[in-house]
């Protein structure tokens, strides 16, 4: 198939400091951190390498290293979180070149592959084939191909992105037990098995067919079609509605995957319907997110869903992932801009700023607390989602067209790259205007040289080239802009031409510096079934207000800086994003969402006329 654009090579993006450096490296660390023998327990146990005594805990070592929660060897979904660790192994490895975290990994592998050679050679499950066969009599709270497919997406990544060899033998062998247990169902059969979870069963199949070409993942492919939920989307239905949300994400994944290796135009079909369905005509939470309790909400009814439990991890970074599929098919600017707002209230927001552990809901109710998962006793499914996401991150930022460049994301990195065969570095760094507490930033001039915060992001874009290169510089002009963006070249305002959500800039690059100005303000989105209750954000980033319960506010909804105004806006080098109300009956503080870490919060208030 043609792609109208592709992500650079992983290698090709280092982040530079910022909040997303910073997010990164936590998790990099606890990647590092983590035992290898415990991530692995319940593969020995199942292929009886080890055995643990299951008495008090006091003194005894070897049980209290052990990984608890989802992961205790009693736990229904045991064994997920591995295939999840190999997969944000391998991308730290693709990404960063770290040694350290990639040989760890291929241990690891290396240790799978004993356990499939005890199991007689194809079986690598962290818990009993027979769970297949109880799914087929309905057993409830069971979902083994949900928990397999991690293990064979881990064991795919290790081998795709970090040349682990190995690893594709172990899951080729693995795939090969799958189509010996599904091929003799019927169509009837096989479609009551793909109702319940299946993780991304067929996402995975399809990339293993890319990397073999081998039949049986074909076969595999067509087994694992869940017709019933495509057959209702083709047919402009919305078989979503209160169903559980990320059982079908990473079935729009397969969809997705499966038109690239094909080139079947149905495949397409199913996930654009799929993203009408969910995003579109849903709508979203003023954070970007559909969901609520793990299940999609009605389109367009999210009053009565503000709870403890809205915005689950995985969707955010399962739709994220759909997003940057359909961009990559049509360069359409409003994938991205998806994205970035949930990048910064989803990924962001559910990563604590100083653990690094993730929140598996992201309550969106009055007086909310974000729940943090703990380091070895919970390994929720958002545990994966979270130490995959970061690794993935940078994957985001920058994209190849047939004509040069796309700045999708405004993340500050390094991009070093080849355009017609000469070296190309683009660097992208925020700029604070008279940030700096000791020069006047001449550069930035007039822009942003004012009294109070910068009301823009300002970014500063070095391009080097080895030779004059010609080339389009294609830069994303986020939905939010309060005021059409500006460009400055090497110390020259230039026009922007603004189209389909892009400034364009064709010319022989050299050593150029571009810097662009995206105007933002402040703006209270209301609930789409209840106008009168708003969010207030900063561009794209939501912010919570520190209340422990629902306050009424008074003021115009249209004009927020009547609500709002600044707040402990500077440190040092430093502008802060914090804002307080002022006239109202109780004031109190606003602080970015995805800075919250232990406070309690709320973020939607209604607003009263004054």
């Amino acid at each position: 198939m043609t792609f109208a654009c592709q992500p650079v090579e992983r290698h090709a993006v280092a982040l530079r400091e910022s909040v997303f450096q910073h997010r990164f490296n936590l998790v990099r660390d606890y990647v590092l951190s983590l035992r290898s023998e415990s991530l692995l327990q319940n593969f020995y146990l199942e292929a009886g390498l080890r055995h643990w005594s299951f008495g008090s805990l006091e003194g005894n070592q070897q049980l209290h290293d052990l990984h608890w929660g989802w992961e205790s060897p009693t736990a229904l979904h045991r064994g997920q979180f591995l295939g999840h660790w190999l997969s944000a192994a391998a991308q730290i490895f693709a990404a960063t070149g770290d040694g350290e975290v990639k040989a760890k990994a291929d241990a690891v592998v290396g240790e799978l592959a004993r356990c499939q050679e005890r199991n007689g050679g194809g079986w690598l499950g962290p818990s009993p084939e027979k769970n297949l066969r109880w799914i087929t009599e309905d057993a409830r709270g069971l979902v083994p191909n949900y928990v397999h497919h991690k293990t064979l997406m881990g064991l795919y990544d290790m081998s795709a992105l970090a040349g682990n060899a190995q690893a594709l033998e172990l899951a080729d062998r693995f795939s090969s037990w799958f189509h010996r247990w599904a091929m003799p169902f019927s169509r009837q059969q096989m479609d009551d098995i793909l109702e319940i979870e299946t993780g991304g069963m067929l996402e995975v199949f399809a990339n293993l067919y890319a990397a073999t070409k081998a039949q049986k993942y074909l076969d595999l492919m067509e087994r694992y079609t869940r017709n019933r939920l495509y057959q209702a989307l083709l047919e402009g239905a919305d078989p979503l509605t209160n169903m559980h949300a990320n059982t079908t994400i990473p079935e729009a994944h397969g969809a997705a995957r499966c038109h690239e290796v094909t080139g079947d135009a149905r495949w397409r079909r199913i996930v654009e319907a799929y993203w009408k369905c969910a995003v579109t005509d849903r709508g979203s939470f003023c954070t970007g997110s559909q969901t609520s309790g793990e299940v999609w909400t009605p389109p367009r009814a999210f009053a009565a869903r503000l709870g403890n439990k809205t915005q689950e991890h995985c969707c955010v970074y399962n739709l994220i992932r759909l997003a940057d599929y359909l961009y990559r098919w049509t360069h359409d600017a409003a994938y991205q801009n998806y994205i970035e707002r949930n990048l910064y209230n989803g990924i962001l927001a559910q990563q604590h700023p100083g653990t690094g552990m993730v929140a598996y809901y992201l309550p969106l109710e009055a007086g909310a607390r974000k729940k943090w998962g703990t380091r070895t006793h919970d390994f929720w499914c958002c545990h994966g989602s979270l130490v995959q996401a970061h690794p993935m991150l940078r994957s985001l930022f920058y994209y190849r067209t047939p004509q040069g460049v796309t700045i999708a994301q405004y993340i500050p990195s390094q991009l070093t790259t080849r355009i017609h065969d000469t070296a190309v570095t683009i660097t992208q760094e925020f700029v604070a205007g008279s940030g700096d507490t000791q020069r006047l930033a001449p550069d930035v001039g007039a822009w942003n040289q004012r009294p109070h915060r910068p009301e823009a992001w300002t970014i500063r874009l070095q391009i080097s080239c080895a030779a004059p290169t010609e080339f389009d510089l294609c830069l994303r002009l986020p939905d939010w802009l309060a005021a059409p963006a500006r460009l400055r070249l090497n110390g020259q305002e230039i026009p922007v031409e603004a189209r389909e959500g892009y400034a364009r800039q064709r010319r022989p690059w050299h050593q150029d510096t571009l810097l662009l100005e995206l105007p933002k303000a402040l703006t209270a989105q209301p609930l789409p079934d209840e106008p009168g209750t708003v969010a207030f954000l900063d561009g794209p980033v939501v912010l919570a207000g520190l209340s422990d319960k629902q306050v009424t506010l008074k003021g115009d909804p249209a004009a927020p800086r009547g609500i709002l105004a600044p707040d402990n806006e500077r440190q040092w080098q430093q502008w802060l994003g914090n804002w307080r109300t002022v006239g109202q009956p109780v004031n109190f503080r606003f602080k970015p969402l995805h800075e919250i870490a232990d406070e309690t919060y709320t973020v939607y208030f209604p607003v009263a006329p004054p």
